[in-house]
């Protein structure tokens, strides 16, 4: 059970620093800048965030009991440009990632082998949370796009500023060797 107790431990780090790359993006905008439409084709950050949002009360809410698909989930109103302002924005983002947290701290490691349905599709916990961690970096990985095509003014560098690899490693390989998850430090910055 100890190596469930590792990946359910590095399954929220990996969460965590995702949460923390979105937000590090988003706190570097303007209000009006969440609700940019890029293309017709495209979504604000505010739409996304909803989606985000809307997915994970659907998929971590009494996981073991319901469908992952709840449904009183209204997908396609995820992507409605409909927020007002960025503190809806950002009560959506908070909400949606407190509930992913609280429900993987709640979990026992031997659960993850327990089935687990979304849209009548079994899956254990264990890919279910996979699932979710290709999902929800995927949108992430939009918000910073967008916020960097945004930003009008100097960006703060979410990892490795450019021209700084060396200077990074150099720091990097100062440390002993050790086992530990990359974003303890990552998280610090």
């Amino acid at each position: 059970m100890e190596i469930y107790t590792n990946i359910l431990s590095s399954a929220r780090k990996q969460f965590l620093y995702y949460k923390t790359l979105g937000d590090k993006a988003i706190s570097q905008l303007e209000e009006d800048q969440l609700f940019v439409i890029p293309s017709e084709e495209s979504n604000s950050i505010a739409m996304i965030v909803k989606h985000l949002w809307g997915n994970m009360l659907s998929r971590w809410t009494e996981i073991f009991t319901t469908d992952g698909e709840k449904e009183w989930r209204n997908r396609d109103a995820e992507f409605e440009n409909d927020l007002a302002t960025a503190a809806d924005v950002i009560s959506k983002w908070e909400e949606g990632w407190k509930c992913l947290l609280d429900t993987l701290d709640q979990v026992e490691p031997q659960q993850l082998e327990q089935i687990i349905y979304i849209r009548n599709e079994g899956h254990t916990l264990l890919e279910a949370i996979n699932r979710q961690l290709a999902h929800y970096p995927y949108h992430v990985g939009q918000i910073v796009y967008i916020a960097k095509m945004l930003k009008t003014s100097e960006w703060n560098s979410l990892s490795i500023p450019r021209q700084s690899s060396a200077t990074y490693n150099q720091n990097k390989f100062k440390q002993e060797k050790g086992i530990r998850h990359f974003t303890d430090s990552e998280l610090e910055r």
